[in-house]
């Protein structure tokens, strides 16, 4: 049986070789880019086959991706990034939020 480091491993292999095309496009600077819906549901079905689940945390100075091995749900492997503010315009507080929840 794979280690939780071995399934992220096979997981980010197995995303890479995708040949993912973004869908995003931003006129105004003439660019395309990957947007969630290009890459969620492939990471949620490589999680399915791997066996690994994820959770997200948030505190005020902090957010938290946690990988689980559904197998071993002792092993776990956690992403950190700290907390930041958006101000996007015609954007009211909980948009913010959620922008920078995403971004994270």
């Amino acid at each position: 049986m794979a280690n939780i480091y071995e399934k992220l491993q096979k997981m980010r292999l197995a995303l890479s070789e995708e040949g993912i095309k973004g869908s995003g496009k931003n006129t105004y600077s003439n660019y395309n880019y990957v947007s969630l819906e290009d890459i969620i549901p492939k990471i949620i079905k490589l999680m399915s086959d791997n066996k690994v689940s994820s959770f997200t945390s948030f505190t005020n100075d902090m957010a938290t991706l946690t990988l689980v091995d559904c197998e071993k749900p002792d092993a776990t492997i956690a992403f950190t990034s700290p907390m930041s503010t958006a101000k996007l315009k015609t954007c009211h507080e909980v948009q913010n939020l959620g922008a920078v929840q995403t971004y994270l």
